[in-house]
């Protein structure tokens, strides 16, 4: 049995309809290679996969039916099975965006436990991760090239004892040098000698089986891998494709990395299950300008009937101009990830004609809570409905902003928990699992918003995003709608700058569209306006070239809240030294560089001078870096 689907689901009652069919029924695969394999024999000589060389409508380009992906996952499946690695092994992948990722996730999963790892980290981080999973065998980049992956892996691999087989691969699927380093083999030469119409293994799967390790919690601190199961993956499958009506005939171009559950699960495993053909826009996915430039023409290029991207993507692809290209067959254009700015999604509607429909998903929830499925009218900020068979609660947050047992009437805004059939299994710290569930077994989501009376669950944003200005809490959203909104903001964000009275003040950071020009005045003074709430009113509005971003394109704010902290300290240190005259090459500099903590260096200045400046300094809610003379 494959899965099908009918129309999207258009109401509560939708879903309750579905939910009368009990799951083990309704969801009979045990694993998601079970999933692939059905969909595979129903679907064997649709196309599945297409990897772009190039950004180019037209370049040259490769494409794998479901019968060739299904034949690579065994081959994958069965030489790792010779590697001796077992179902609670894990196998690590360190790959760009690529045809072979796909081998090396399903097939992974059907032998072991899957730990895909973002190639962007430091190798310290990286190594942190291998060694907290105990990963036995890396499936890596092959070639020396831009990317340095290949020397990484081959350096991580030298300094994990357990890390016994390196597989090394070619990205256009060519034959390796035969000189390669010990410990490593040619991953596509290996997996084209081992059978590909069935798994050797003879591995009888049972849902509760671990899947994946996702790496979560950003890029900072100590791993945090969450574990997957095969039954919370093929939920999500399911899920995503059973309330968005999803069909076989539909193509989607997915950009997101494969790294991110975002990519791996609604992205991939879920257009993979129902047949679906899925782009691979290059090794660099959305991240290459040219795919940008181009999307509208590839998207006519390749019958593009599903479009999905975060914010960030959405609005880059707002100022592309369609030039011609026909997209007159997408039908769906869903988000996630970030909050959605109002502004975005009218411009959207009224520049392509499409409506922009929310999802809320996180690792934790194996990438799909909530669906606005299409066709739903919605403001921005409604991400739908809660999945089939799963549940959403709000509550009161204490003044911590830490969850409650208080549940709020529809209407109230507060903590979003969770409970459904594609929870993580937790964490690898049992301590670490502990404190993301309630009581009773909710898990804490980190979101905040409310449920309004037709059940659709709203977003406003995280709760470790509110500004808490003298223990009044102020919601990022309400002045990002209102900065949004000016014509000239391409991106924009909120955040809490350090104040020693307050706590924290709201200040604000934009990008401008292609060509506009508009000062910060014009701005604070365009988005005070609109903030109808006297301490929600931001500060200061600081112009960016460049909005930090994460990998999945996500607004990074931690990295926005250290640009902030070094302007507060560089007024501060602005209104201490002017008055005492002190030349300029004694002043203390200010460093500030990603999410870490600003750095004051004042070995240069007098040591009087300091001692007049330390107590402000000292008096910021934040951590600072002080070097004193």
């Amino acid at each position: 049995m494959h899965l099908t689907t009918t129309s999207p689901v258009l109401s509560l009652a939708d879903i309750r309809h579905i939910e009368a069919t009990p799951l083990a029924q309704t969801m009979p695969w045990a694993s998601t290679y079970t999933l692939i394999a059905a969909s595979a024999q129903a679907h064997a000589d649709q196309p599945a996969l297409t990897f772009l060389s190039t950004g180019r409508p037209g370049g040259a380009s490769t494409t794998w039916s479901y019968r060739d992906l299904l034949q690579g996952i065994h081959q994958t499946a069965n030489l790792l099975h010779s590697l001796h690695l077992g179902p609670q092994d894990v196998v690590a992948i360190l790959l760009p965006g690529g045809l072979a990722y796909h081998l090396a996730l399903w097939g992974g999963e059907a032998a072991g436990i899957v730990q895909p790892l973002n190639p962007l980290l430091s190798e310290d981080k990286l190594l942190s991760l291998l060694c907290a999973s105990q990963a036995k065998v890396l499936i890596a980049h092959g070639v020396d090239d831009d990317s340095r992956l290949r020397e990484k892996a081959l350096r991580l691999q030298a300094q994990l004892p357990d890390l016994k087989t390196v597989l090394l691969v070619h990205p256009e699927g060519a034959p390796l040098p035969p000189d390669l380093p010990p410990g490593t083999q040619d991953f596509h030469a290996l997996r084209q000698q081992q059978v590909s119409d069935h798994l050797l293994s003879g591995r009888v799967f049972q849902p509760s089986d671990i899947a994946a390790y996702f790496h979560t919690g950003g890029t900072t601190g100590a791993p945090k891998l969450a574990r997957h199961s095969h039954g919370a993956q093929v939920f999500t499958a399911w899920a995503n494709a059973t309330m968005q009506g999803f069909q076989p005939t539909d193509v989607t171009i997915n950009g997101y990395p494969l790294f991110h559950v975002a990519g791996v699960l609604p992205g991939a495993l879920c257009s993979l299950a129902i047949g679906m053909h899925v782009i691979i826009p290059t090794p660099s996915l959305f991240r290459n300008r040219e795919v940008v430039q181009n999307y509208w023409r590839l998207a006519e290029h390749h019958g593009c009937t599903l479009m999905s991207g975060v914010p960030t993507v959405l609005a880059a692809l707002a100022g592309v101009p369609l030039d011609g290209a026909d997209i007159s067959r997408l039908r769906s254009v869903r988000t996630g990830a970030a909050p959605l700015p109002p502004e975005l999604a009218q411009r959207f509607e009224q520049t392509f004609g499409l409506q922009i429909n929310e999802s809320l998903g996180m690792t934790e929830t194996a990438g799909l809570s909530t669906v606005a499925p299409p066709g739903l009218s919605a403001p921005a900020g409604c991400v739908g409905w809660p999945l089939p068979y799963a549940q959403v609660r709000i509550v009161a947050l204490n003044n911590d902003d830490q969850a409650t047992g208080q549940d709020l009437p529809a209407g109230g805004k507060g903590m979003v928990l969770y409970k459904g059939p594609n929870l993580f299994s937790g964490y690898l710290d049992a301590a670490e699992t502990a404190r993301s569930f309630t009581p009773d077994g909710w898990l804490i989501t980190g979101d905040v918003g409310f449920i309004d009376e037709q059940g659709r669950l709203h977003l406003s944003g995280r709760a470790k995003d509110l500004i808490i200005r003298g223990g009044h809490n102020i919601d990022p959203k309400v002045i990002e709608d209102a900065l949004g909104a000016h014509p000239a903001v391409d991106l924009c964000a909120a955040v809490g700058a350090p104040d020693a009275y307050a706590g924290e003040l709201p200040v604000a950071f934009a990008t401008l569209k292609a060509g506009a020009q508009v000062s910060e005045a014009e701005l604070l003074a365009f988005t005070a306006e609109r903030v109808d709430e006297a301490p929600a009113k931001p500060k200061r509005i600081t112009i960016l070239d460049r909005m930090p971003v994460t990998n999945v394109g996500k607004i990074y704010k931690p990295e926005l809240r250290t640009l902030a902290t070094a302007a507060v300290v560089q007024i501060l240190i602005d209104q201490a030294l002017k008055p005492l005259q002190t030349p300029a090459p004694q002043w203390p500099s200010v460093h500030a560089a990603g999410d870490g903590p600003v750095e004051v260096d004042g070995r240069a200045t007098p040591a009087a001078v300091w001692a007049s400046l330390q107590p402000l300094l000292a008096a910021l809610p934040v951590k600072l870096v002080l070097h004193a003379p």
